[in-house]
């Protein structure tokens, strides 16, 4: 992905939390406000699009063509009337012509090219945390700011929303691009133990642990209630408290994403399994055999096919952070498909 502009890099600390795709707008506001849903459609469907095939997830997904939907092909701005700014994605999917011949090398490039065409050449599915906190901002900062793109977006509440058909390149993780299939998870995200816990600093801001010891995420005011599609989220982490851990090296606090997002992630992951089977249902391992924290060198990073972090593909990275559920998203994705 694309570095931070210079007049982002003076955040400080909290830009730590945003080395995934999005950087939260700097106005602050300690208080937070009532959730409220955005205009339901008559019919929420559970269809993700493969090289133009419907494919059931069953679980909730706005298609960017859909009312309400986040539409990445567009060449204009969706928050405002600027004018046209030009593609944020590669139409088509590149290739090498002397492994699969000519003619399906043409198609891939084209953006013509069958499910299973495609899925000799995507063979990865790169997660990512957003670190703007709900998918609206998310587009918002990724399309409109940044002119970077992802193929889907997963909100608080479990509404996936796909912006691209996954014949097309989506610009979202680099090197990885040509190959993979991308996410960002609505999550403000990871930082130093202590740094971003104050009330108008990220982690402060966004979550409340009770005396009792219950977390609930405390939606800012300038977030105009979400615009969620689910009436009633559940604005829980899906465990209470922070966890802390190391990713890169670094030690990092986070807290949980939530189990709406955990439960469509699986639902997610065992389609594009199905689908798209070089994309494995696996992460990157170390030799204790738990999920490696650390990059993949470059050679284990060109044989490696599955699930893997944003951290996974480059050191500049840390999302999904140390508090990501790696097994209980992999359990869950391997006992649907």
């Amino acid at each position: 992905m694309r570095e931070l502009p210079a007049l982002l890099i003076g955040l400080g600390f909290i830009g730590l939390g945003f080395l995934g795709a999005c950087i939260a707008p700097p106005e602050r506001a300690p208080s937070s406000a009532v959730v409220v849903p955005r205009p339901a459609p008559s019919s929420i469907g559970t269809h993700i699009v493969i090289a133009g095939k419907r494919v059931d997830i069953g679980a909730p997904v706005v298609l960017w063509f859909e009312e309400s939907g986040y539409n990445a092909y567009s060449t204009q701005p969706h928050f405002s009337e600027e004018g046209d700014v030009g593609l944020r994605y590669t139409p088509g999917r590149s290739t090498d012509t002397a492994n699969l011949g000519a003619a399906v090398a043409a198609r891939l490039q084209s953006g013509t090219a069958s499910v299973a065409e495609l899925a000799e050449v995507v063979d990865q599915f790169v997660i990512h945390y957003d670190a703007c906190g709900t998918s609206r901002i998310c587009f918002k900062v990724l399309q409109d700011m940044r002119s970077l793109s992802v193929h889907f977006m997963l909100d608080l509440d479990g509404t996936l929303y796909q912006t691209l058909d996954l014949k097309d390149k989506a610009w979202h993780a680099a090197k990885a691009n040509g190959r993979s299939v991308g996410v960002e998870i609505a999550q403000i995200g990871a930082y130093p133990p202590g740094t971003a816990m104050k009330e108008d600093q990220a982690l402060g801001e966004w979550y409340e642990d009770s005396a009792n010891g219950e977390t609930r995420i405390t939606l800012p005011k300038r977030f105009d209630g979400g615009h969620f599609y689910s009436p009633n989220p559940v604005m829980e982490p899906a465990t209470d408290g922070r966890t802390t851990g190391f990713v890169q090296g670094q030690e990092l606090e986070q807290y949980d994403f939530t189990s709406a997002q955990y439960e469509t992630l699986a639902h997610l992951a065992a389609a594009l399994n199905r689908e798209l089977p070089k994309i494995e249902l696996d992460a990157p391992r170390d030799q204790a055999g738990g999920v490696s924290q650390v990059a993949l060198s470059e050679s284990e990073w060109v044989a490696y096919q599955g699930l893997l972090g944003h951290f996974h593909v480059t050191t500049r990275k840390v999302d999904p952070g140390p508090a990501f559920d790696w097994e209980g998203v992999l359990s869950r994705a391997r006992e649907l498909r």
